[in-house]
């Protein structure tokens, strides 16, 4: 009767279609447009990899993760747990844009609750080992800006989560920073409201932590992001402001120039597993020290699992807070944070940070990023070949097929696609899916052993066709791509950039195979393995057209 009862409430409440003020950014804090400053009294609010819409949350099967969002009865039957704990934020980490959301988003809404989306899922993100920025991506973090643009209470979206997570995947940020340019830009482009924020949730690894924060914070404003959001998980139990190391963060982050949150944050290894968390770091987090440069925090996580954080257990209907619900609600219930109007806020830290040096744990020059994918110039390139790619190649046999083709004729097969993050050389051809640019690879190689069939086999793996002779906008943008992949032969348009970086204890996510987002996701991305005029090749998974 309690459920049926809040869901009538919710319901009521949706009906009226409540709509927030959208959440704005003005310096290094969030205001509501009255003046008010905005804290962040978040939590993770999504269930496990791999229940293919068993919550009811889609009926895609081959979407492979609920939607919450798109679960209003889900949402109905948690939003009053979460005003007890004077939830205004929910995190998401998944988001399917062909699912209808308007029933969950009214019901949080009416609740006072805004939302930040990560854009990527669990089987399409940037993956850290074989970064990509694609026009399969690019269509996917579109869609998702699309399905919930309209909502008022849509503060932003995560273009990346701990996508690069130690020193040795720090290439991958250019891949990440490409995403969040491009996003912006096509928020800009579609005339979307101003006040929908593009940022990146980063982890807490001690060696990389400060390049990462200025790498994404440096450069043109319209490639860097517009919040931050840190993952930390650094007090544990009965720590403390100095010993958790966030002294140390608030010193580090003063003179950034956006906002900046913990993401995600509420370790459990003290003991006890999420039943011994005590939340003791909510009067650091929202006291007058911190307050000044972190606005606020999204608690990990909502719903009980297998790795133990959960803040409640639900079962069918039936919601139980847990001993850690109880804890932070108290924690909460305590703290009011040191706030400025935006009246009286005049902003000290406008300058964006200066953008790392290279170095052995910093391989990301600035400010050359990764191209904008163009579905256009990819199906372009693909029809002016004549030597292309089997349809029917497996993923496996993939990575094989261009160390081989790379690897002919000092690797100028595959100029139009190279990727050098320390130099910031990249191919225009990058952002094509792996059958165009095999097939990119072969056209060429092909071509300079002057069109000889047996150059175009490659073990059965290529079929000569009839090319299509470029017209129309066909013409310039190949055009411009052949001057571009000239550049890149002739060794021209390499860059670099100035920083700086930190050393000092970290802390990393909990079961990073369980959770959303690119840190637990393997993908399906091929590294080719090899280097092309000493730059390395990185592919991205195979579509077959």
């Amino acid at each position: 009767m309690k459920y049926l009862a809040a869901l009538s409430l919710l319901a009521l409440g949706a009906s009226a279609q409540t709509t927030l003020p959208s959440i704005q950014v003005q310096g290094s804090k969030f205001f509501f447009p009255n003046g008010t400053q905005f804290f962040i009294r978040g939590v993770a609010y999504q269930q496990g990899v791999g229940t293919g819409g068993a919550s009811g949350a889609t009926s895609d099967t081959n979407t492979q993760y609920a939607d919450p969002l798109a679960d209003g009865a889900g949402c109905a039957r948690d939003i009053p747990f979460m005003k007890k704990l004077k939830t205004n934020v929910v995190r998401v980490y998944a988001v399917d844009p062909t699912q209808n959301h308007d029933d969950c988003m009214a019901s949080l809404s009416a609740a006072g609750i805004y939302v930040i989306a990560d854009l990527s899922e669990p089987n399409l993100s940037i993956n850290r080992e074989s970064p990509a920025w694609d026009t399969q991506l690019y269509s996917r973090y579109t869609s998702v800006i699309d399905s919930l643009q309209t909502y008022s209470n849509v503060i932003g979206f995560f273009a990346g989560n701990e996508v690069t997570n130690n020193a040795s995947y720090t290439a991958a940020s250019a891949f990440v920073k490409a995403a969040v340019r491009d996003s912006k830009a096509y928020i800009k482009s579609k005339s979307y409201r101003d006040t929908l924020y593009v940022g990146y949730a980063a982890d807490d690894d001690q060696y990389i932590r400060q390049d990462v924060a200025d790498y994404f914070n440096c450069g043109d404003q319209a490639d860097a992001v517009d919040f931050w959001g840190y993952n930390i998980y650094s007090w544990c139990g009965d720590s403390s402001y100095q010993t958790s190391g966030y002294a140390d963060r608030v010193a580090e982050f003063s003179n950034y120039s956006i906002p900046i949150f913990f993401s995600e944050y509420g370790c459990n290894t003290q003991g006890g597993g999420a039943a011994g968390r005590e939340f003791t770091e909510v009067a650091a987090l929202y006291g007058a020290d911190m307050s000044k440069v972190f606005s606020g925090g999204i608690v990990y996580e909502w719903f009980q699992e297998t790795n133990d954080y959960g803040l409640v257990s639900v079962s069918g209907n039936t919601v139980s807070t847990l001993a850690d619900f109880n804890a932070l609600s108290t924690q909460l219930a305590k703290v009011t944070p040191s706030s400025v109007s935006a009246a009286q806020y005049t902003p000290t830290n406008s300058a964006l940070q200066s953008c790392p040096t290279l170095f052995q744990n910093w391989t990301v020059s600035s400010p050359n990023l990764p191209p904008t994918p163009n579905q256009d110039l990819c199906d372009c390139m693909y029809s002016s070949l004549s030597c292309r790619a089997n349809s029917d190649i497996s993923a496996e046999a993939v990575g094989d097929l261009f160390f081989v083709v790379c690897g002919y004729n000092d690797g100028r097969p595959c100029t139009g696609f190279t990727a050098n993050t320390s130099t910031g050389v990249y191919g225009p051809y990058l952002g094509c899916n792996d059958t165009q640019k095999l097939s990119l690879a072969f056209d060429t190689y092909y071509k300079e052993q002057g069109s000889s069939s047996d150059a175009c086999s490659f073990d059965g793996n290529a079929t000569v066709v009839q090319a299509s002779k470029a017209s129309g906008s066909c013409t310039s943008l190949l055009s411009a791509a052949s001057s571009s992949a000239s550049s890149i032969s002739s060794g021209s348009g390499t860059s670099s950039g100035s920083g700086s970086s930190s050393s000092q204890s970290s802390t990393h996510s909990p079961n990073a195979a369980a959770r959303f987002g690119p840190q637990g996701i393997s993908g399906s991305g091929v590294m080719m393995g090899m280097y092309v005029l000493g730059m390395a090749v990185l592919g991205g998974a195979m579509v077959v057209l």
